[in-house]
């Protein structure tokens, strides 16, 4: 693991490298805030200090997530077929992603997080609710965030490994701070969508072409 971050990183003035870790960057940025954004939608409709808990919640579950997920990925984009369907996968996301950019939102949001009134997203009426909800999201949006920054590091692990090590350190300590700018800021997140569906064609097109992995081997 440490010999390949100390060749990627010691290569990272090539544009392959350079380009592939600030697209990295930038998929973690907005999906750490984006993660932010809807875990506190959906606890807005509860009382302060449930409300506070199920945000704890909401981002343990979202690092322990991204942990697990990661220690797989490699072995999950060996297997043929996969990366075409996380380019699938990740096409979805970024739909999803434009629609709720789209729209004004359901929440009245929660003081903890800003933005969150303009999710999209109905706040959940009890703390069971809210947490099931914030458990099956943060399942989504890990593996979302594993799936891109996996695609768009995919020929060089060491900046995959640190590009998931920096999403990790951000959903636990910024994740708030980053969905305030992404609130003020609009074009960030429109821009880190137009990232994810370059990345969700590029592992569309890779997943089908590619002669070890590629769909395409399977029809001859």
């Amino acid at each position: 693991m440490w010999a390949a971050i100390v060749k990627d990183f010691s290569n990272i003035t090539e544009p392959a490298a350079l380009a592939a870790f600030l697209q990295v960057l930038m998929i973690d940025l907005v999906l750490a805030g984006d993660n932010a954004i809807v875990v506190g939608a959906l606890a807005a409709g509860l009382p302060a200090d449930q409300r506070k808990k199920v945000i704890l919640i909401g981002v343990l579950a979202a690092l322990v997530l991204r942990i697990a997920f990661a220690l797989v990925v490699q072995q999950l984009m060996g297997i043929v077929g996969l990366i075409f369907i996380g380019g699938l996968l990740l096409a979805w996301v970024a739909w999803k992603m434009w629609r709720e950019l789209r729209h004004a939102g359901q929440s009245h949001g929660s003081p903890e997080v800003a933005g969150d009134e303009h999710s999209g997203l109905k706040p959940a009426k009890s703390f069971a609710g809210a947490a099931w909800a914030v458990a099956i999201a943060d399942v989504s949006m890990s593996l979302d965030n594993v799936l891109a920054v996996a695609g768009a590091a995919r020929e060089h692990p060491g900046i995959m490994i640190v590009g998931l090590i920096f999403a990790v350190a951000l959903m636990g300590l910024a994740a708030n701070i980053i969905a305030k700018y992404i609130e003020r800021y609009r074009w960030i997140a429109y821009f880190g969508l137009a990232v994810i569906v370059y990345v969700a064609v590029k592992m569309i097109y890779e997943g089908w072409v590619d002669p070890g992995v590629g769909i395409g081997t399977l029809f001859g």
